[in-house]
């Protein structure tokens, strides 16, 4: 049995109360990361293509007021 096998195998043991902070971990967790990625991704100028879409839709005109 794989180490992954035997996770499984107890997290499907747990009581439905710990599984789901469980699952609110994993969804935190999963939160942080997906931030710090954007954040590396900005810093590393990933991004800036979106600034220059917004910016050259607005020059066309075509920016939604929210």
């Amino acid at each position: 049995m794989t180490k992954v096998q035997e996770i499984q195998a107890v997290i499907e043991s747990l009581p439905r109360e710990e599984y789901f902070q469980l699952r609110q971990w994993f969804s935190e967790r999963e939160w942080e990361q997906w931030d710090k990625q954007i954040e590396a991704d900005s810093e590393a100028g990933k991004l800036d293509f979106l600034i220059k879409e917004a910016f050259d839709e607005k020059a066309k005109g075509r920016l939604k007021e929210l």
